[in-house]
């Protein structure tokens, strides 16, 4: 991000202070940001406004903020009216998630703002370019698509619909620097974006291999974390495969690829527990069984392994070669001597 943009000079507007959209407000708050908070579900809004507070607790214990966090909290303001999104420059909606309810605020939402404002979503699976039909100027419409806690997570999607302008695109994609994120630009509008893509096909492996009793649910989720969960914070899937010997890899897809699970409906296993009403850790019932006392563990434990494993991709870097060997040639620059005598 230009070091002549100012965040204190660019208001952000949330709409939505639920789960995710108070966890986004959290991280426009800590990157300077002014923020105005919309709830407009009908006595929501002072839990709204205090999930956005308590986001800062933790922050300041795990050293992502400094000093009072009241200098944060002065730049946010809760409402729930629109209008009071006027002055706004991103607009940020966090809603249902429902096509119809969030045209309809975006289409209340347009009379309000600057044509010049950015319009997006946080959906995760309506396509953008059905959304950004609701606003004059859909050019400045795009998809946000965040991961919870939004403050603490490094990935970030911004996604085009078929009008988007991709230079608007570009901005915001570097305005995710400024948010901390590794920011991903989806070009093109599709159905679930690239992260939603990428993790539902292994969703869907993982839902046959325990249909077909081929392995447990825990095996499952035992060679998931020290697999995939062993390298994909630091290479991903491609530079993986450079890593460990792309030949290979080609041969094994000619013999695999055509036996993986292609269904084109959810499975029995999932099927069976949501049609008994599980909701997993939202009652205890999922693929595993879970305590009042397990759900308060794991969500603790989860918000201290968020801390971490930030702490841990921010060690390494997408772009962590390219640095070490910016080091290297520029310590070499100011010591020639040493390395002609190496």
């Amino acid at each position: 991000m230009s070091t002549d943009f100012n965040p204190k000079e660019f208001p952000v507007g949330i709409i939505g202070l639920g789960l995710m959209g108070s966890s986004i407000a959290a991280c426009m708050l800590m990157a300077g940001h002014p923020v105005t908070g919309v709830e407009l579900v009908p006595g929501a809004l002072e839990e709204g406004a205090k999930r956005v507070k308590d986001h800062f607790k933790l922050a300041l214990e795990k050293g992502l903020i400094q000093g009072d966090v009241s200098d944060y909290l002065k730049r946010f303001s809760a409402s729930s009216e629109l209008s009071d999104l006027k002055h706004c420059k991103l607009i940020i909606e966090s809603i249902k998630e429902d096509k119809s309810i969030k045209g309809a605020v975006f289409q209340t939402l347009d009379a309000i703002v600057s044509e010049k404002t950015l319009i997006t979503t946080n959906t995760s699976a309506i396509p953008i370019s059905e959304l950004q039909q609701f606003v004059s100027h859909p050019d400045r419409f795009f998809g946000l698509h965040w991961m919870e806690p939004a403050y603490t997570t490094r990935f970030l999607e911004v996604i085009c619909g078929k009008d988007s302008d991709l230079e608007k695109a570009q901005f915001l994609y570097n305005l995710g620097e400024l948010w901390q994120k590794e920011t991903v630009l989806v070009k093109k509008d599709l159905p679930g974006f690239i992260a939603n893509r990428l993790m539902y096909a292994m969703y869907r492996e993982a839902m046959h291999l325990v249909d077909k009793d081929y392995a447990s649910v825990e095996d499952v989720d035992r060679a998931c974390r020290n697999v995939a969960g062993y390298f994909l914070p630091m290479m991903g899937v491609f530079r993986w495969m450079d890593f460990t010997g792309i030949a290979s890899y080609r041969k094994v897809m000619n013999d695999l690829f055509p036996t993986l699970n292609n269904d084109a409906a959810p499975g029995k296993v999932i099927n069976d527990i949501v049609d008994a009403g599980g909701r997993g850790i939202a009652n205890g019932r999922g693929f595993y069984t879970y305590s009042e006392e397990e759900v308060a563990i794991w969500k603790e434990l989860y918000g201290e392994f968020s801390y971490e494993i930030r702490e841990l991709t921010q060690k390494y870097p997408a772009d962590i070669a390219r640095r070490k060997l910016e080091e290297k040639k520029a310590a070499q620059s100011r010591n020639p001597a040493s390395e002609s005598q190496s």
